[in-house]
C-alpha cells in the first residue's frame, strides 16, 4: 500500500529573474512501513519536499497524496488537522513546552483534539523509546538525547500515516546519535511506522532500507538497500 505519493512535485520562490526553484518535478513514492533517507547539500532541496510533505507548504505545482488525503485539497485550519492527526513532525530542535512534564508532551497531540490515549499504546512507544522512568520529568531535566526522544514519542502518539524526521541527529553527538537511530528502527520494525529521514550523515542514511539522493531540486538516484 502507498502510503506517499508526490507527482510533478515543483516549488518555485520569487518572481521574475529572482525566481529560484526549489524543488523541480519530483515523484516519489513510498509504500507502508518503509523506512526512506532523503539525502542531498544544502539548498539541493530536501527540506523544502519535507515542508510540503508536512503540509507547512504548498507546492507551486503538482499534486502530494498522504494516506489517501490530496493536500492540495485543504485549506490552513484543515492543514493543521490533517499534519496533527496524521504526519508526525521531528525536528533537530525538539519543540518541546518547558512546562509541561514529558507525559503531558507526548499527549499534547491528542489533549488539542480532546482525545483519551490508548493507554497500552502510550506505554508500547514510551517503553520502546526508552523514556518509561522519565514521564514525569520537565524536559530541562533531561538530555538532548532524551529529549529528542520525547520529540519522538510525541510525533508517535497519533500513529500518523508518515513520520517526517528533519535532521533529527543533527543536535546530538555520536553515542546519542547511535542510540536515537536505534530507536528510530525500532519504532519502523516493532509499530509499523513509516518514516521518512532527511539527513546530511552518511551513516544515519544508510542505516535506511532506502535512501534517495536529491541534487537541485531533483531525484538524482533511488537505492532499495533491503
Amino acid at each position: 500500500m502507498d502510503i506517499l505519493v508526490c507527482e510533478k512535485v515543483r516549488k518555485v520562490y520569487g518572481f521574475g529573474n529572482n525566481q529560484v526553484t526549489a524543488l523541480d518535478g519530483i515523484d516519489l513514492t513510498v509504500r507502508k512501513g518503509e523506512f526512506v533517507a532523503i539525502v542531498g547539500a544544502s539548498g539541493s532541496g530536501k527540506s523544502t519536499l519535507l515542508h510540503i510533505l508536512g503540509s507547512v507548504e504548498k507546492p507551486t505545482s503538482g499534486k502530494v497524496t498522504i494516506d489517501g488525503t490530496d493536500l492540495s485539497r485543504l485549506n490552513q485550519t484543515q492543514a493543521a488537522i490533517f499534519r496533527r492527526r496524521k504526519v508526525g513532525l521531528v525536528y533537530q530542535f525538539y519543540n518541546l513546552i518547558p512546562t509541561l512534564t514529558v507525559r503531558k508532551n507526548i499527549l499534547m497531540p491528542l489533549a488539542l483534539d480532546k482525545k483519551k490515549p490508548n493507554k497500552d499504546y502510550f506505554e508500547k512507544v514510551v517503553h520502546s523509546l526508552g523514556i518509561s522512568d522519565k514521564l514525569e520529568f520537565l524536559p530541562n531535566q533531561l538530555s538532548g538525547g532524551q529529549q529528542q526522544r520525547v520529540a519522538i514519542a510525541r510525533s508517535l502518539i497519533y500513529r500518523p500515516a508518515l513520520l517526517l524526521a528533519d535532521e533529527p541527529t543533527g543536535n546530538l553527538d555520536q553515542k546519542n546519535t547511535k542510540e536515537l537511530i536505534d530507536m528510530v528502527k525500532l519504532s519502523n520494525r516493532n509499530l509499523g511506522q513509516t518514516i521518512l529521514l532527511i539527513t546530511h550523515d552518511e551513516k544515519v542514511a544508510l542505516e535506511a532500507d532506502r535512501i534517495i539522493t536529491i541534487e537541485d531540486g531533483a531525484i538524482k538516484s533511488d537505492e532499495c538497500r533491503r
